[in-house]
């Protein structure tokens, strides 16, 4: 099929360059494309930039050294409420950081989507942001409020990295979790867009059999999607509801490693050495993944 843009996570790395900013798409410890993480962390790649709503792939990443700058509206693994290696990452004065408000965050991939120099917003005025971040802009209202506001550039993405559910050979997507965070966001504010997913289809058609295809379940457009990757299990040790939940056990042995002598690199032995189907044995199979309750958070 000429359109088939079905590859491996291989394929993906191999298409991503040093220095690049790459947005993640999901939310600290839900829906994050941990198999296209893990093959970047298996990698040579080096000196990212990375935005994010940040988990623990934002910690990975900083733990193997692959960050040079992070822009983040938090990095967090919900039940656990800072990334570890995150934290000593930042601590250690190893970043380039641009820490931002949620909305802000949100913001600044819209103007990117949008093909905009920047938003206007009232958020990060009469706060820290703004100190922390000297060099965010305000701007005059030109209409009759003369209104002074914020103006949040753009962030504009080399690549982003997602996961979802279901796709097809030709790029369509559908979601079908309670939540589609920001992924559009961050598919319209890249030039090059990634998609892992659970499930794979020849084709998603509207008014398929029980799996109808709509304006909630497909939150971006199949030709934003250079490529897809079929990878069930892809998210974990995040949750990617209704498959499966996250793995609180396997969360807390990752951030308990962060306390150790070595503690990374006992890790990435353990669980980075192979490729996927490695990794997953390594934590327990596919039986165990799927298995793992979707919590009500």
């Amino acid at each position: 099929m000429a359109l088939n843009k079905q590859c491996s996570a291989r394929d993906v790395v191999a298409q991503l360059r040093d220095g690049m900013t790459i947005g993640i798409g999901g939310w600290g410890a839900r829906r994050k494309p941990m198999a296209l993480v893990r093959e970047i962390l298996r990698s040579d790649l080096q000196a990212l930039t990375v935005v994010a709503y940040g988990g623990p792939e934002v910690g990975m990443l900083c733990a193997a050294g692959k960050v040079k700058k992070l822009i983040f509206g938090f990095v967090s693994m919900d039940a656990i409420p800072l990334e570890p290696y995150f934290r000593r990452a930042r601590e250690q004065g190893g970043l380039e950081i641009e820490e931002l408000d949620e909305g802000m965050l949100q913001w600044g991939l819209r103007a990117a989507a949008m093909r905009l120099p920047f938003l206007p917003t009232r958020v990060g005025l009469a706060s820290d942001v703004h100190k922390y971040n000297p060099h965010l802009k305000t701007i005059t209202s030109p209409y009759a409020d003369g209104e002074t506001l914020l103006a949040m550039p753009a962030l504009r993405l080399d690549a982003a990295l997602l996961h979802v559910d279901q796709c097809d050979l030709l790029g369509n997507s559908r979601i079908l979790g309670p939540d589609p965070y920001f992924d559009d966001l961050f598919a319209r504010a890249a030039d090059r867009c990634y998609v892992s997913c659970e499930q794979i289809f020849d084709r998603l058609d509207q008014g398929e059999s029980g799996s109808p295809m709509n304006a909630r379940s497909n939150t971006f457009e199949r030709y934003l999607v250079s490529a897809v990757v079929h990878v069930p299990g892809g998210a974990h040790p995040t949750s990617c509801a209704p498959h499966y939940g996250w793995d609180m056990t396997h969360l807390k042995q990752y951030c308990a490693s962060a306390e150790q002598d070595k503690g990374w690199q006992s890790y990435a032995t353990q669980h980075l050495s192979g490729g996927e189907p490695d990794y997953q044995a390594s934590v327990g199979g596919a039986g165990h993944i799927g298995n793992l309750p979707v919590t009500a958070i």
